[in-house]
């Protein structure tokens, strides 16, 4: 015969036993200034010789909040977001707050995030990383009562941390315009998740070509999705027009690295033959030799982070959002034009990026 579980200590039996309410008991076991040192040791002792444990859960629920934070992201698989939330945990973690990460990877987990999460698990915030927040989904986080902050990437009504997607295309094109690049194609990326990206980083490649009094030539202007080997076509396709250009601003990283790799297969050296630029300085840009508008993503959710912190301390909303500077990495990949009786035309890939046999 095993012997029965002993009871389970509670907060009204230390109280008891104590010789003190349960209020009192509560604030000694909290750490609260308004108890007396000969109580507060009393009460302890007693928590002590009974093995009694606050529990973390009814400590935060006593004081109004549930000591969680739901960051909210569309890609996991992805440097930039894998960065983002990295340094955004580095900062809540360290203030003992618990991370819940819910991935929406499209229309429809979005839509179900926002309408299960009130009822699913209570939070005190919500950080939503590199997508923009809809007007209705917005309403719903606020008849919440919680914080909104966004990380990297969109302006917002709500506090927002990110880069200036402008300047920094402004950076990457104005770089080849000083080289004497005046034949500047553009590899333009769709992100359904992202929009913003080409509503401001393809505004600024044509404001830069105009205030260099360069006209645009929109037949080396290629748009296509997201990603490497979506890079890897459009580049090919600009090697394939009868005046391919000399340089080539891509939206970021990863469709600049797709686009490099069309041309080492097509028989060209990236900087030599032809210049390219992205943005975002991904891992891969330095072992790759590529020249890059560089942006801290881990650093963007570490200043969201601390943001946060803030206004659930109590302080008050900033009144505008916050743009963390980017920075021109010049390597390889960049050089000054060729001139036009050394330019090399040879190898002309197809669309898969592979040369074109003769």
């Amino acid at each position: 015969m095993t012997d029965a579980t002993p009871p389970k200590v509670t907060l009204v039996d230390i109280a008891r036993l104590a010789g003190v309410g349960v209020g009192t008991a509560s604030r000694a076991l909290s750490n609260a200034k308004n108890v007396a040192p000969a109580t507060r040791e009393r009460v302890l002792r007693v928590a002590e010789e009974h093995h009694y444990v606050v529990s973390p859960e009814a400590s935060r629920l006593a004081k109004g909040n549930t000591g969680r934070v739901a960051l909210v992201v569309p890609h996991l698989s992805r440097w930039f977001f894998g960065a983002v939330v990295e340094g955004l945990g580095s900062v809540l973690r360290g203030a003992d707050l618990d991370v819940l990460l819910y991935q929406v990877g499209d229309v429809a987990d979005r839509q179900d995030f926002f309408d299960r999460l009130p009822a699913r698990r209570k939070v005190d915030a919500v950080v939503v990383i590199g997508f923009q927040v809809e007007e209705a989904e917005r309403t719903r986080l606020e008849t919440m009562g919680v914080h909104i902050v966004a990380a990297g990437g969109q302006w917002a009504s709500y506090p927002s941390v990110h880069i200036d997607d402008h300047e920094a295309s402004r950076q990457a094109v104005d770089h080849l315009l000083h080289l004497g690049h005046t034949r500047i194609g553009m590899l333009e990326a769709l992100d359904p998740d992202q929009p913003r990206l080409r509503s401001t980083r393809s505004p600024a490649y044509y404001e830069a070509l105009e205030r260099a009094g360069i006209p645009v030539d929109p037949s080396i202007v290629v748009t296509a999705p997201w990603g490497g080997e979506h890079g890897a076509a459009s580049m090919s396709r600009l090697l394939g027009h009868p005046d391919p250009p000399t340089a080539v601003f891509a939206h970021s990283d990863e469709v600049a690295l797709g686009a490099m790799r069309t041309l080492r297969r097509a028989g060209l050296r990236p900087g030599t033959d032809l210049s390219v630029v992205g943005i975002d300085d991904h891992p891969l840009a330095e072992l790759c030799d590529l020249t890059t508008v560089r942006q801290q993503p881990g650093e963007q959710g570490a200043i969201a982070g601390r943001l946060l912190l803030d206004l659930l301390a109590g302080g008050a909303a900033p009144h505008r959002s916050t743009t963390v500077p980017t920075e021109l990495v010049v390597r390889g990949s960049t050089a000054p034009p060729r001139t036009s009786g050394t330019r090399h035309t040879s190898g002309t890939p197809h669309a898969s990026g592979t040369p074109r046999g003769d």
